[in-house]
């Protein structure tokens, strides 16, 4: 079981390095752009602030990771941390942006969690 939970962390920390790649680097393109359905016009005038939650979605990455490769109690406590504040964001974002993120980072991070909690 502490394999698979590992294996999840890891997942959801590699989900949080390819939204960064989107938000900070690839915001104006046409991936990132029908990614979040935004539009040329609207991707330009925000850029930089998709490259802020881009950075914030890097931290919640490295935070996974630092869990996934910690010893106890500071790897589970990492991961206990880190999955939480990945499904809070992604509760959040799914009230106010879209309800597609529930889907896409709250419910994963939520079967993370369990599966860190069953494996401890």
């Amino acid at each position: 079981m502490s394999i698979i939970a590992t294996v999840a962390v890891l997942l959801i920390a590699a989900l949080h390095v390819y939204i960064l790649v989107l938000e900070m680097f690839l915001w104006t393109g046409p991936k990132a752009r029908a990614s979040f359905g935004t539009t040329a016009e609207f991707a330009s005038a925000t850029k930089a602030l998709a490259a802020n939650q881009g950075l914030y979605n890097g931290f919640l990455a490295a935070g996974l990771v630092w869990g996934a490769v910690s010893s106890d109690p500071v790897g589970f406590q990492a991961k206990l941390f880190f999955l939480a504040c990945v499904a809070v964001a992604g509760a959040y974002g799914a009230a106010t942006a879209s309800r597609k993120i529930l889907f896409v980072q709250t419910v994963p991070a939520v079967i993370a969690l369990a599966l860190v909690l069953a494996a401890h």
